[in-house]
């Protein structure tokens, strides 16, 4: 018998969840705050009992909102913040947004609102002569090139081949580590009802006025009826420089940004083909334009469909944003659309298989336009090494604290001790996350996407938690333009993750 036949299908995990070591659950900074207020009941107790009993009593109720927890690991303390500052910024009008002629934007345009309002579109060319966009966000001098792929798809595929496309997959991902500047990638997989456009215009421009009847009729039946009901499923995978000053080297600008890009997109390129992403190619500033407009509007999506086969849209990255958007609780309005954005909260536990995330990706009917963007944030060996060794550590002590061996602490040292080994021999360490965002053109149909995504999300084995009170970012950030959220956070990454 062969090899494959004895071990059987192939499967994929030990991934783990970044964690703070602290004491019951309470993170770093709960830890410290609980031994900073012992020592000062103990102090207190030196001149008065009443004293220490007060003290006491503060420390226990400034620690009670990092132990509640709800089941997506965040504490009352982040639910209260995230309210707060909401019902903040809604009471000063932050969550409305107005562009065009009547509203308050630069010389009347229709910028993107939010994280990406400062953002600018350029188009250069790659060392092969092909003309790519480069989005450039000022703020955090972060520059996007985005590659446009046709990916091949698992059907009637052999599962060989489909392990070879996941290996490969993973090398790519563990050589971002060594591309200099690079500081985030995205994946961005998006369903959308297919108008049949482009079918029509393929038809027509090959189609032989002297065929037989007979087979323009035929034609003419599948230019017809084929794009009823049928999606389309577009893959962009979005490349995040960064244009900060490096040891020995200056600060880059757009410019010098866009030739340094230029001479590496070609080959990270060239290297997705083994991957099953089909060929890649970088898309130009009107691809990427029109991708956008559509995500904010998609009641456009056909005129713009049909304005591309005729020499283009004309659409400009000034005018690619709603011309409204109003942001609530848990969803956002966008042009005559509605959508709600979920965050990934916890990977599937265990082991999967390579389709895990196929219901989760294709397309369902009650929700109009679907994007599932996996954010990547790659370590470089390094750091990767740091990451691996603290990781193990913090399973050891959360391990050692139970008086009861408990069976998932086990598992955790035993994953930790394993990605310590693997990233010894050379493995790369990635950060992951993923964003799900489902959009419909009618705000009674919410729920039933809502539904929907919950329903798909459940084969997929993957935890998805509505974000609240920030679903215009998240939408921006599942957009395939290179929003690196941690990168626009008030409160520094490493606080969020001590809490």
């Amino acid at each position: 018998m062969a090899a494959s036949e004895i071990s059987g299908p192939r499967t994929y995990g030990n991934w783990r969840k970044p964690t703070s070591p602290g004491i019951h659950g309470l993170g770093m900074a709960g830890t410290m705050v609980l031994l900073g207020g012992m020592i000062m009941v103990v102090l207190a107790m030196l001149i008065s009992v009443w004293l220490a009993v007060g003290l006491g009593v503060v420390v226990v109720l400034s620690l009670a909102p990092l132990l509640l927890r709800d089941r997506h690991g965040r504490n009352g303390l982040q639910r209260v913040t995230a309210r707060f500052a909401f019902a903040r910024g809604k009471s000063s009008g932050k969550n409305i947004y107005r562009s065009g002629p009547l509203g308050r934007t630069a010389y009347g345009t229709c910028q993107l609102p939010g994280l990406a309002a400062t953002s600018t579109l350029t188009e250069s060319v790659d060392a092969h002569g092909n003309p790519f966009a480069l989005l450039s966000v000022p703020l955090t001098n972060h520059h996007t090139a985005v590659l446009q792929c046709d990916a091949d798809g698992a059907s009637l595929v052999d599962e060989e081949q489909v392990d070879t496309w996941v290996a490969h997959w993973g090398q790519w991902l563990a050589s971002l580590a060594y591309e200099p500047g690079l500081v985030a990638c995205s994946v961005t997989i998006e369903a959308a009802p297919d108008p049949g456009t482009r079918l029509e215009r393929e038809i027509t421009e090959n189609m032989d006025p002297a065929a037989p009847e007979l087979a323009q009729q035929v034609l003419h039946e599948v230019m017809r009826t084929y794009p009823a009901g049928s999606a389309t499923l577009s893959t962009r995978i979005a490349l995040t420089y960064s244009g900060a000053a490096r040891p020995g080297q200056k600060r880059r600008d757009a410019a010098g940004m866009a030739e340094v890009i230029g001479l590496r997109l070609p080959g990270l390129a060239a290297n997705l083909a083994m991957t099953g992403a089909g060929p890649a190619r970088p898309m130009s500033a009107a691809d990427l334009t029109d991708a956008v407009r559509v995500a904010y509007d998609p009641s456009v999506a056909v005129l713009v469909e049909e304005a591309r086969g005729n020499g283009g849209t004309g659409i400009t990255w000034n005018d690619a944003g709603p011309i409204g958007a109003e942001e609530s609780w848990d969803h956002y309005r966008h042009d005559g659309a509605h959508s709600i954005t979920w965050s990934m909260s916890e990977a599937p536990r265990g082991e999967v298989f390579s389709s895990v995330l196929t219901s989760l990706l294709l397309p369902h009917p009650d929700i109009s336009r679907k994007r599932v963007t996996l954010l990547y944030r790659p370590h470089d060996p390094a750091t990767a090494a740091r990451v691996v060794e603290r990781d193990h550590k913090d399973a050891l002590f959360k391990a050692q604290q139970a008086k009861v061996e408990n069976a998932r602490d086990s598992v955790g040292v035993r994953a930790a001790e394993q990605a310590a080994r693997e990233e010894a021999t050379g493995a790369g360490v990635v950060r992951f996350g993923m964003l799900v965002t489902a959009t419909v053109l009618d705000r009674e149909d919410l729920e039933r996407a809502a539904a929907a995504v919950d329903n798909l999300s459940a084969p997929a084995r993957v935890a998805l938690r509505r974000v609240h009170g920030s679903q215009a970012s998240a939408f921006a950030a599942a957009l395939p333009i290179g929003i690196v959220v941690p990168h626009h956070l008030r409160v520094p990454q490493a606080v969020r993750d001590a809490m």
